[in-house]
């Protein structure tokens, strides 16, 4: 892997009417041609994602648009799809030109702040403006009073400059994109032991993505990193002349780990590790805890990140299931939703697992929580529901106190 992946790297989206200049916009932002510029309204169909260093932001996924007032059907299907690049948005470029702001405007910066997603509003094709360019800007900054307001033109670069430097300033907490993995478990040149199983499910010459973000976490915290497989794991707490600090194994192989690891080395797993990183780990704790209430005849809604091409025996659509139902003791319904789109699938169900999210933002997953939470459906991840139906979850998460207390709790 040579690029940050997509799940660390901050999101910024364009949005406005068709013809606002969106796709000139983003493409003078950096400096590439990414998008199609057409003078034909509704160029952009669905949304064009562009990854690239933004400097000083690092790296970043700038996200550009349909228009917001594209009409018929298939507008209003395209008008969709541009919503739901909300929860993955962490700035917004709300785009105007030629002098219009409206309804449309005022509708997604409402959703905007209802989302506590910073904006900067972009008057563009400002070299075109005649009169009442003045009045207009005072509409916006009525309507946007928290919010930059930038006039540029995407054609001349006019205003290029001061629109990044608006970009920078209105950037969000960093605890919504960046925290440590698993360097701050350990004590300094503490030793991790990392367990990784070869399997079919494991890429061939890769390691999966949670497993490469943790090695590189713990050498950038400047920890002792050992990588080992399950069979291994023996070999190498016996020739280690220090005990490691932590052991953090696949959810797939945790029954066997935390058969071999000695109870006074703390055990977690890859997956809780990513709940923590990405998303609420107490709130998917708690969730684990629903797995014990189920019963044959319930709905179970299992969710993924990513569209990969299924396995022969894979875990959301094979292992999890057959694990829920041994655990019910009888069959269960379920449901499989994969890919980006907000989690707004969630009526009826029992429960929610959710695949670890090493390829979402910590924005999207938290939004995809608390539409399962506005619901009062309980949500839980693959790791998470592994360890509880292998017996072995207040285990792993002993490494983190308010979870494990958050587990117990809703458990009763």
């Amino acid at each position: 892997m040579l690029d940050a992946p997509k799940g660390l790297r901050l999101h910024i989206a364009l949005f406005g009417r068709r013809n606002a200049g969106k796709s000139s916009l983003l493409n003078a932002l950096t400096g590439q041609e990414v998008s199609i510029v057409s003078e034909t309204p509704g160029t952009t169909t669905d949304p064009v994602e562009k990854t690239l260093e933004f400097l000083p932001l690092g790296p970043v996924v700038f996200l550009d648009t349909a228009g917001l007032d594209d009409e018929g059907e298939l507008g209003r299907q395209r008008v969709e799809k541009t919503c739901n690049v909300l929860p993955r948005t962490d700035i917004a470029l709300v785009v105007a030109a030629d002098n219009v702001w409206g309804d449309c405007e005022r509708e997604i910066v409402r959703r905007l702040n209802e989302e506590g997603i910073p904006c900067v509003a972009v008057l563009n094709k400002a070299d075109k403006s005649a009169g009442g360019a003045d009045d207009v800007e005072a509409l916006v900054r009525r309507d946007c009073p928290k919010s930059p307001v930038v006039r540029v033109s995407a054609r001349t670069g006019q205003g290029i400059a001061e629109l990044k430097e608006a970009i920078i300033s209105v950037r969000p907490d960093e605890s919504l994109h960046e925290s440590a993995l698993v360097a701050d478990l350990l004590p300094e040149r503490g030793i991790v032991i990392l367990v990784v199983p070869i399997d079919s499910g494991a890429p061939k010459g890769r390691l999966i993505l949670p497993q490469v973000q943790t090695i590189r976490d713990a050498l950038d915290g400047r920890k002792i990193c050992m990588v080992v497989t399950e069979e291994e794991l023996v070999p190498a707490l016996d020739c280690l002349a220090a005990r490691p600090s932590l052991v953090v194994c696949d959810s797939q192989v945790v029954h066997r780990v935390a058969r071999d690891t000695p109870g006074d080395i703390p055990l977690t797993t890859f997956s809780i590790l990513m709940a923590r990183l990405k998303g609420d780990l107490p709130s998917l704790a708690a969730g684990a805890a629903a797995i014990g209430g189920l019963k044959p005849g319930d709905r179970v809604l299992v969710m993924e990140a990513c569209s990969h091409h299924p396995q022969k025996d894979d875990i959301g659509r094979i292992k999890i299931p057959r694990l829920l139902e041994r655990q019910t003791g009888g069959s269960l319904s379920f449901d499989m939703c994969a890919g980006k789109a907000p989690a707004e699938c969630a009526d009826g169900y029992s429960l929610v697992v959710h695949c670890g999210g090493c390829t979402l933002t910590r924005r999207q997953m938290l939004a995809r929580l608390k539409s399962a939470k506005k619901k009062q459906v309980p949500m839980t991840n693959y790791g998470v529901a592994i360890s509880f139906c292998q017996g072995v979850l207040e285990r792993v998460l002993t490494p983190f106190p308010e979870a494990l207390a958050s587990f117990r709790q809703a458990r009763g």
